[in-house]
């Protein structure tokens, strides 16, 4: 049974790819709204390695778009810059992903709309048996897939679409961002073919200038958030 009713679970093609910033900016779009939202990262790595100039790490970034405290949205947290499973083998421990689901069920229990963003990309491994890809399928929220849009995103971005509805994950959209303010022919032609062979929604979301709530907004109204999450938003 799905822990989650209503939200969505932002995945990305490869790690860099724009989820933090695509799930933060539907996050505070939504609260900008007036939606009630929280903002929740399964698992979080590389927080040994120094975030981009005038960029928090993702949890932070998430905290203050739905805001929250950066505690209440990392669930599981550790050092190094590799993949949850490494990085939890190298602390000791075996993530719980089950304990990891009923944590994101009692979230979910008080009504608020959920944003999931997940940590690399569909097929990254969590712990034996668990990928993030089986993550999205036990929370049951649809998925966002986040993308570049330049040079090589079709490729990226079809294997993304293919592995997720392998899974029977129903997709909102691809994101592709930043999108430039003057798209070349590259990134017009990326839009289309993904959106003509993927038979999905392709939608385009801008750079964002500033790691803060306002800004995240600004940038969310270029995404159809109503359409894809239902009345109320």
């Amino acid at each position: 049974m799905s822990p989650a009713s209503r939200g969505c679970f932002v995945t990305g093609t490869d790690t860099g790819a724009g989820k933090t910033v695509v799930a933060a900016a539907i996050t505070a779009g939504l609260r900008g709204a007036g939606t009630r939202v929280r903002a929740l990262k399964p698992v979080l790595t590389g927080l040994d390695q120094p975030p981009e100039a005038g960029w928090p790490h993702d949890h932070e970034l998430l905290a203050a778009a739905s805001g929250a405290e950066p505690g209440e949205v990392a669930l599981r947290t550790f050092g190094p810059p590799v993949s949850p499973h490494l990085a939890a083998q190298l602390a000791g421990v075996t993530i719980d992903v089950e304990r990891v689901i009923e944590e994101i069920g009692a979230a979910a229990s008080d009504g608020e709309l959920l944003v999931i963003e997940g940590v690399g990309g569909l097929l990254v491994p969590l712990a034996p048996g668990w990928d993030v890809r089986r993550l999205a399928a036990a929370v049951g929220l649809p998925v966002v897939i986040a993308a570049r849009p330049g040079l090589g995103t079709i490729n990226h971005t079809l294997l993304t679409l293919e592995a997720a509805r392998a899974a029977g994950l129903r997709i909102l959209g691809v994101v592709l961002t930043p999108w430039p303010d003057e798209p070349g022919t590259i990134e017009r032609s990326n839009a289309e073919t993904i959106a003509g062979l993927g038979s999905v929604e392709v939608e385009r979301l801008p750079f964002v200038p500033r790691a803060d709530p306002g800004s995240l907004a600004l940038a969310a109204a270029r995404l159809p958030l109503r359409r894809w999450l239902g009345p109320g938003v």
